[in-house]
């Protein structure tokens, strides 16, 4: 008789101690915090700590910078877009694979008693998966992301 193994859930394999930037803070100080972190993404809570957008690196960049905006007066607020994605720290990662899959991100808030608890990104995924879970992953994440982009991109001309 086979022992059962546990069930892996969102909290083993997330990166614990992940910081909200509040929605009125300015994407300056939002690119500092990143630095000070060393990450690539901040969740942004709104005045009652809920989740209201996620903020990349890439969107100051490209949202903000390179749009000739001044980044000490957009707030992470105005650059959340969409709707928010999270997943409960109880989850089994079968649930997170597909939260991240079926909205094609990259990176997943995870959340236990309404309270930001940690991120789920790529590095923790490669960590903690198998290869063959990595790869289904990145295929529906990246594959299908990138048929889009090229859709787009034709369509620019």
């Amino acid at each position: 008789m086979q022992e059962a193994r546990p069930m892996t859930t969102a909290k083993d394999i997330m990166h614990p101690g992940a910081r909200w930037i509040p929605a009125h803070e300015t994407v300056d100080r939002a690119a500092q915090l990143m630095r000070e972190l060393d990450v690539g993404a901040l969740p942004i809570a709104d005045a009652d700590e809920r989740l209201c957008g996620i903020l990349t690196d890439r969107d100051i960049v490209v949202g903000c910078v390179a749009m000739g905006h001044d980044p000490s007066k957009v707030t992470a607020g105005e650059m959340a877009k969409g709707t928010p994605r999270w997943i409960d720290a109880g989850a089994d990662v079968s649930a997170v694979l597909r939260e991240m899959q079926g909205h094609q991100i990259r990176r997943l808030p995870v959340i236990e008693n309404k309270r930001l608890v940690g991120m789920i990104s790529e590095a923790d995924l490669a960590q903690h998966l198998s290869e063959d879970q990595i790869a289904g992953w990145a295929e529906r994440v990246y594959a299908e992301s990138g048929t889009e982009r090229l859709k787009n991109a034709g369509s620019m001309t």
